[in-house]
Formats: structure tokens, C-alpha cells, sequence
């Protein structure tokens, strides 16, 4: 199996430092830019959620914004057109692996903020589901600097 170029390269986004190395490691690892797939995964509102008991926000309205900041991520960080941009609502590591499925992706990058202890117990760890359920190989990107606690 070859490490270089990929056909296919997915990269969870959340819009982070570290996600944007990945983005900046996924452009380099992709045979070409149209092969980069960009995706955000929003948690569903709670049903119990001021906003969505009013009737103010839905997960559709959430997700248009969230797209709309996506796009002006993309062009902010001089990201090519042809990059593909994703949006989804759901649980962030099933979705990410989902979608790895339906893109037809043979790499996932994935940047890991590095916490442990209490803070990775109340937080959970999206890359450890994508690790766990992706289809195909996972690259995870450690935490660079040293605030990782």
C-alpha cells in the first residue's frame, strides 16, 4: 500500500489550529485538490434546547450558518475551489467515518487536541471514534505545542 498520493483524503474540520494543519496536510497528501473532502459534524440541539422549545433554531438553520462560515473559512485560508466543503448533524466520530464510506476515501486526517485525564473523560475523544469506526486508514496529527492538559 502506498502512502503517496491519495485519491481520496478526508479531513474532520473544527476550524481549530490543529484542524487547519490537517487541511494543510490532506493538500499535500491528495493526488489533487478536487480529492480533498472538508468536513464539520454539528451535535444535534437538545429537544429541550430555549431555542429550539421557542422555535427559534432548528439544526437546518444552524447547519446554513455553520456552511456560510465554512465557505468563508475555505476563502480566508486560500483553500482551492475544487476542495469539497461538508456540513452534517450527528455524533462527529460515526459521521466522519460515514462519510469516509460514501466518499469513497482511502485516508482520514484527523488533528487530536491531546487532552487526558478528566478533561478527555468530560470531553470524549472524536478521533478515537473516527479510529475506531472508519473504513479505511486514519492519520492522526498530534498537538503540537505543549498546552495539551
Amino acid at each position: 500500500m502506498s502512502w503517496l498520493p491519495r485519491h481520496s483524503v478526508l479531513v474532520p474540520v473544527d476550524f481549530s489550529d490543529a484542524s487547519r494543519e490537517a487541511v494543510r496536510v490532506g493538500l499535500e497528501l491528495a493526488e489533487a485538490p478536487a480529492n480533498v473532502h472538508l468536513i464539520h459534524v454539528l451535535p444535534p440541539l437538545d429537544s429541550i434546547s430555549p431555542g429550539v422549545v421557542w422555535g427559534d433554531i432548528t439544526d437546518e438553520r444552524r447547519a446554513e450558518s455553520v456552511r456560510a462560515f465554512f465557505r468563508e473559512f475555505a476563502r480566508r485560508e486560500g483553500l482551492p475551489a475544487e476542495v469539497t466543503l461538508v456540513v452534517r448533524i450527528g455524533d462527529p466520530g460515526l459521521d466522519v467515518a460515514e462519510y469516509a464510506s460514501e466518499c469513497g476515501a482511502d485516508l482520514i486526517i484527523v488533528s487530536s487536541h491531546g487532552y487526558h485525564g478528566i478533561r478527555r473523560l468530560l470531553m470524549g475523544s472524536t478521533a478515537e471514534r473516527i479510529l475506531r469506526h472508519a473504513p479505511c486508514p486514519v492519520l492522526v496529527l498530534r498537538r503540537n505545542d505543549e498546552a495539551t492538559g
